[in-house]
């Protein structure tokens, strides 16, 4: 049974960046062990002993990282504005590859724009969330049957998704990180034009 601690989350879970999981358990492949849930990129400041929030997240992660191996492969999230690439890429550090899989879904892109940008040696596909969910803006993506995944467990959905996710390959206008900061437009109130 793969534990957090034999890959490369060990680090992340040490700096408490692994926060509310719904999936933090070996999945069904053997030497894997998946996260869903909300990675800490920027912590509030600490007075005492009490815990607050941390200030910026990156939240809806997915993410696969296997046993013995210093990077994480896939990882899927979503960015309440652009910008927040930078210190999401600076939190992460080591654990990015070069051939991993980023998938962030921003929500202050413009929504018929897709691209790539490089930081911290990996390239990331920064994609437009239009009022979904990033599992669900993911499985479009990555043209898998929602139908199909309905009768698995957590675990064996975030497997399926990984896998097809390691496979991805598409090419999209690369920019640079100031390109994107200059693209990008206000973010928008995720909580806006919601019934009460």
């Amino acid at each position: 049974m793969t534990t957090l601690a034999q890959t490369a989350f060990a680090r992340l879970e040490a700096e408490k960046r692994l926060q509310n999981p719904v999936v933090k358990e070996a999945t069904k492949k053997p030497g894997r062990f998946g996260f869903r849930g909300e990675i800490a990129i920027k912590f509030a400041p600490q007075v005492a002993d009490e815990a607050r929030p941390p200030e910026i997240t990156a939240d809806q992660v997915m993410a696969v990282a296997h046993a013995g191996e210093s990077g994480i492969p896939f990882i899927a999230a979503y960015l309440l504005s652009f910008e927040y690439l930078k210190p999401l890429a600076d939190a992460l550090g080591d654990t990015l590859l070069a051939d991993g899989k980023y998938f962030l879904f921003c929500n202050n892109i413009d929504l018929l724009k897709k691209y790539q940008v490089s930081m911290g040696g990996a390239t990331f596909y920064i994609l437009p969330l239009d009022e979904s969910t990033v599992y669900n803006e993911l499985l479009e993506l990555l043209r898998l049957e929602k139908n199909d995944l309905k009768k698995l467990d957590t675990a064996s959905k975030l497997d399926t998704v990984a896998d097809k996710a390691l496979k991805f390959s598409a090419s999209y206008p690369v920019i640079s990180y100031e390109e994107g900061l200059k693209l990008m437009g206000p973010v928008r109130n995720p909580n806006e034009n919601r019934p009460v």
